[in-house]
Formats: C-alpha cells, sequence, structure tokens
C-alpha cells in the first residue's frame, strides 16, 4: 500500500553513530563558527581575535561519516581541509547561561569542515554569503559522537591533521579564543539549540588544499579520530 502523505519519500535522517552505543544521534543543524584561533586569523588576514564570534550553517545532510566516500566537489580548484572539535549538544536550551552550558552538551567528536575556499574568497570579497563556499554537499565530515559521560568536557589536548601521513595541523584547545562554554552562551542567543544539533568550535592555522587519492586523518587528544579520503 502506498503511503500518499508526502508527494515522494522524505530524506532518510541524517545521523552519527555513538561509542559504545547502537544508538545513533539523530543530526538536526549544523553551526559553524570562524575564526576561533588567533593564528588561523592571521593566516588568512582577517580581523582582531576578539571581535564577536561568526556563526554559519551548513545543510544537515552534508554529514559524511568515516568508511563513507568523501568526494571532491564540483565548482572550485581550492577544496581545503580544516579539522575542528565538534560539540553535540543533547538538551534544549536559549539564553544559556555560562554556569550551565557544558550540561547542555551529550559528547563530542572530531570533525573536518571542508570549505571550496576560492569561492568562499570571492563571496567575501563582494560582500556575499559564504554558502557556496561552505554550505555544499558532503562538506562536513564527522567522526563518531563520544559520550560526555565517557570522556568528560575536553578543555585542552592536541589537535591535529595530517595530509597523506604529514602534518598539516597542530594546536592545542586551549588555544580556542571562544571556548565550548563560551560558544554555547553566544549562540544560544542566535538560536534556541535543541538536541541533535552539531557545533564545529572552529579551525586553527595550516588550513590547505587536498585532491582526489588524498588521505585526510584527524586526531583531538581524548576525544577520537577521523579518517577520510577524497575521491
Amino acid at each position: 500500500m502506498t503511503d500518499s502523505t508526502y508527494v515522494f519519500a522524505p530524506p532518510v535522517q541524517p545521523s552519527l553513530r555513538v561509542n559504545g552505543s547502537n544508538s545513533k544521534f539523530a543530526v538536526r543543524r549544523i553551526y559553524c563558527i570562524g575564526r576561533n584561533y588567533l593564528a588561523h586569523i592571521k593566516e588568512m588576514g582577517e580581523a582582531d581575535e576578539r571581535d564577536p564570534p561568526i556563526f554559519f550553517q551548513k545543510p544537515t545532510d552534508s554529514i559524511v561519516e568515516e568508511g563513507d566516500k568523501l568526494p571532491y566537489p564540483p565548482a572550485t580548484k581550492d577544496y581545503q581541509y580544516e579539522c575542528e572539535l565538534v560539540a553535540a549538544i543533547g538538551q534544549q536550551g536559549k539564553f544559556i547561561e555560562a554556569k550551565d552550558a557544558l550540561n547542555h552538551i551529550y559528547g563530542y567528536a572530531v570533525g573536518f569542515e571542508m570549505t571550496r575556499r576560492d569561492l568562499q574568497k570571492a563571496a567575501a570579497k563582494a560582500g556575499q554569503p559564504w554558502e557556496n563556499g561552505k554550505a555544499f554537499d558532503a562538506s562536513s565530515p564527522c567522526s563518531k559522537i563520544y559520550p560526555v559521560n565517557e570522556i568528560g568536557h575536553p578543555s585542552s589536548g592536541l589537535m591535529t591533521l595530517k595530509v597523506n601521513g604529514t602534518l598539516k595541523q597542530s594546536t592545542d584547545l586551549s588555544k580556542l579564543i571562544w571556548n565550548v562554554p563560551e560558544i554555547v552562551v553566544q549562540l544560544s542567543k542566535l538560536y534556541e539549540l535543541m538536541p541533535g544539533d552539531l557545533i564545529y568550535t572552529g579551525t586553527p592555522d595550516g588550513v590547505g588544499p587536498v585532491v582526489p587519492g588524498d588521505v585526510i586523518e584527524g586526531a583531538i587528544e581524548g576525544v577520537g579520530t577521523l579518517k577520510m579520503i577524497v575521491s
């Protein structure tokens, strides 16, 4: 019997595996923060480090789980990686106070915030939105979620990214300009956070291009790892 509720079948719910569980984390929204490491601000020639955080979103279905293909996107000649700590929201909240911010986090993950850098730069130069450079298909690879009850709340620890075994990015989470509780506070002033939301917390310096066949490996001390092959 055909279900006539919808004119076509609803899309599959994007989700991520949860470490130590058979359940999955259903992804609702993907929020990203720009210029959140001083060295990356300098690398990109951007504004002062204490400027208010820049938030933008990516499509929920841009999630790519480890083991899936990471396709090289169309319309770019400068496809770049950005390794980031990802905070997974597990409790609803708006206008969240700093003392309560960490209570809203279910767990953490390692994410790659993939970017069509040439399109992003062209949009920025023209004063246009970043969507073409940031919010494209398969632009949000993410590891499985590591729950807080297993790993706690990492506020320091080495984060690295390697391409074909060569170290490209290396920093400590303690160098975040806006730390995770501050990000949650600021973001909750703009949006009501809900279970299933992911927050990509920013990348350090060392961003650069990849091409088909490249192997990207990210690791965050105390959290986990993520490995993708560009196809």
